[in-house]
C-alpha cells in the first residue's frame, strides 16, 4: 500500500511539473492539481468497478490502487489551498471557475471511469 502511495505521489509530481512547463511561468491557474484530480477521479472509477473481486498479492486491488496510488496522486488539501490563494490574490472569478471545473469535471470523470470499469468486466 505504501509503495502504491509513493508511486501515486511521484506520478502527481511529474504531472504537476509537466503542466507547469506547458502552461508557462505567467500562468495563474493550478493546472497540475486540476489535471491530477480529474485523471485520478476517472482512474478511481475504473479501478473501483473493474477491480471488484480482484486481488494483487492477496490484497484487494481497489485498496492498493484506489486508496494507495490514487490517494497519493490526488489531493483535496492542495485544491483547497490553491483556491484560497486565488481568492486572496484578488482572482475570485478564477477561484470560482477552478472550484466549479474541479467539482463538475471530476464528478464526470468518476462517472466515466465507473462506466469504463463496467465495460471492462
Amino acid at each position: 500500500m505504501a509503495l502504491a502511495g509513493a508511486a501515486g505521489t511521484l506520478m502527481r509530481f511529474a504531472l504537476s511539473k509537466q503542466a507547469a512547463q506547458m502552461a508557462g511561468a505567467g500562468a495563474f491557474f493550478p493546472y497540475g492539481t486540476y489535471s491530477a484530480n480529474l485523471l485520478g477521479s476517472f482512474l478511481l472509477g475504473v479501478v473501483f468497478i473493474w477491480g471488484e473481486g480482484r486481488t494483487v498479492l492477496g490484497v484487494d486491488l481497489r485498496l492498493v490502487v484506489g486508496t494507495g496510488m490514487m490517494g497519493g496522486f490526488t489531493t483535496y488539501s492542495t485544491f483547497n489551498l490553491e483556491a484560497l490563494r486565488l481568492f486572496s490574490a484578488g482572482h475570485g472569478g478564477r477561484a470560482l471557475l477552478y472550484m466549479a471545473l474541479t467539482l463538475l469535471t471530476c464528478l464526470a470523470g468518476g462517472a466515466a471511469g465507473i462506466a469504463l470499469g463496467r465495460m471492462l468486466r
